[in-house]
This record gives structure tokens, C-alpha cells and sequence, in this order.
């Protein structure tokens, strides 16, 4: 199942894309068909994250039985982001066999983490705004975890029972800023850095997530292309080794490394970054297109 939320009447809605181009607005739906808001139909994915199996059933028995008064086209909506208030965004750096042979860095050994705060969240189709104190913005292509459940001191063979879905994400890094000190927050976390979408798709839709063609776009031109399995720590691997070291929660965000391909890691002389009125795509198959323009 694919979820989103968008903005309606100046409020967030989740909807369910039922079909290409086609969105179910459950918020409409869930009160006009029952009579009144069915209780047993999640009213955001926060809520659908928390309610488990049974909520996802709820809006599946939904889905089926929309009616077309209900379906608004996917072109004409303003998306908002798909997990709209994650307690935590961790990020994994350098987990890419190839990125970190591109950018001249050791394989680690451990996942190197770092964080990324609410500020950073925008959605698909976004405009992203350049910061004034940064000239060297950088794309990074990621695959996202979001986690389903609770999650202390996990097996890594049981990892992947505690994931809700996977989305794309957009790792922005403002490299002047991510490097002036061993510490890389400054430039992972300015306003809107991190956009996420278009939808979240549900872990069973999804299979194996390191099985997964990756790739990111500048202006129509392909910049990233691999795959997942090119990861060093893998997605079950990663839910491990941070559920030891720290409580997940549901709607936790996980974002899980870039491929080669990053303008950090061309050549000095070949180093062009992102300006105004550049077009970001970043697509992961099974988990759409993820598309932001610089402003």
C-alpha cells in the first residue's frame, strides 16, 4: 500500500494511491462513507503507523470500496511530507561500497550515524531553499526505513519485522558547512534538507530492500545510479545495530546511506553544486519519484 499526506483546505489529509495518477482522500472518504469518521480507518500515517496490521487492514477494506467522488487526480495535489512527524531521523553515512571509494574516505567498519532534525523534512514536489551561508549544495540519492514498532536490542535476522515501509529521501548536504568541523550536523539539517515522498510504501509491497534500483537526476540528467545491495550495512543491519544503542519508536526515520555518483565526489575542477532553479529527482524502483526544485 502507498501513503501520503497532501494539504487540502489548508489542512494535512492522507491519502491512499489506488491506482496510477489516482489518490483516495481518506480523510473525505473515511467520514462521507461510514456516515461519520470510522473510528477503525487511521486518520493520518502516524495513525496507521501505530495501529499495526489492523489499520492497514482498515484501509485496504476502504480503498475497496471507495467511491469516485473520493479519488482526486495525483497531479493536481500539493503533497505534504509522507511521514509528517518522525521523533527521530537518523542517518548513516558513508555506507555505499563505491561512494566511499569516490570520496577517498576507509570502508567503515561501523555505521557512522548522524542526525538530521524536524526543520530538515519537506515533501515531493517542495521547493527547497538554497542557504545564503552555503555555495557547495550536494544531492544524495537515500532509501528511508521507517520503523512500525517499538524496537530495543533487535536480532538482525527479526529486523525487518519492526519496519513500517520504505520511501525515498533526498539527503542535502551543504558540503562548506557539513566539513568545517569532524562533525557533519551543520550542513545535514538546514531548512528542508531532507525530503521525503512522494509516498510511503507499506514493507510488503516492497520485498527485499536491498534488492533495489537507486538513482538521482539534476535538471533531467542521471547523476546516481546503482542499487541498494551496493550498501555496506544492510537494512536489517542497521535496525540492529541502532536498536542497541538506542529506543526506535514507530514513525522513526532512517536514512540509509548514498551511492556514488554525489558532486562531492568528482574531481575538484568538475565540482558544480546546486543552484537556484535546479530539478532534484530522486527514484528508487517500487518507491516512485521523489522530485525538488532549488530555489
Amino acid at each position: 500500500m502507498k501513503l501520503l499526506h497532501f494539504i487540502r483546505d489548508g489542512a494535512s489529509r492522507l491519502g491512499i494511491r489506488i491506482a496510477e495518477g489516482a489518490v483516495l482522500d481518506v480523510t473525505e472518504a473515511r467520514g462521507a462513507m461510514s456516515g461519520g469518521a470510522d473510528a477503525a480507518v487511521p486518520a493520518t500515517v502516524g495513525d496507521a503507523i501505530e495501529g499495526g496490521p489492523e489499520a492497514i487492514a482498515a484501509l485496504r477494506a476502504l480503498a475497496e470500496r471507495a467511491e469516485s467522488a473520493y479519488v482526486l487526480r495525483e497531479e493536481e495535489l500539493v503533497f505534504a511530507p509522507c511521514v509528517p512527524k518522525p521523533g527521530k531521523i537518523v542517518c548513516v553515512g558513508l555506507n555505499y561500497r563505491k561512494h566511499a571509494e569516490e570520496t577517498n574516505a576507509p570502508i567503515p567498519q561501523s555505521p557512522i550515524l548522524f542526525s538530521k532534525y524536524g526543520n530538515a523534512l519537506a515533501a515531493h514536489r517542495e521547493d527547497i531553499p538554497l542557504p545564503a551561508v552555503s555555495d557547495q549544495v550536494d544531492y544524495e540519492a537515500e532509501l528511508a526505513i521507517v520503523i512500525g514498532r517499538k524496537a530495543k536490542d533487535v536480532a538482525r535476522e527479526e529486523a525487518l519485522d519492526y519496519v513500517f515501509g520504505y520511501c525515498n529521501a533526498n539527503d542535502l548536504s551543504a558540503r562548506d558547512l557539513q566539513l568545517r568541523t569532524s562533525q557533519w550536523l551543520l550542513g545535514k539539517t538546514c531548512d528542508k534538507f531532507a525530503p521525503i515522498g512522494p509516498w510511503l510504501v507499506t514493507a510488503d509491497e516492497v520485498g527485499d530492500p536491498n534488492a533495489l534500483s537507486i538513482s538521482c537526476s539534476v535538471n533531467g540528467e542521471t547523476r546516481q545510479s546503482s542499487n541498494t545491495a551496493d550498501m555496506i550495512f544492510h537494512c536489517d543491519e542497521i535496525v540492529s545495530y541502532l536498536s542497541r544503542h538506542m529506543t526506535l519508536e514507530p514513525g522513526d526515520l532512517i536514512l540509509t546511506g548514498t551511492p556514488e555518483g554525489v558532486v562531492l565526489g568528482y574531481p575538484a575542477e568538475r565540482q558544480v553544486y546546486l543552484k537556484s532553479g535546479d530539478v532534484v529527482s530522486v527514484e528508487i524502483e517500487k518507491l516512485g519519484r521523489l522530485t525538488n526544485k532549488m530555489v
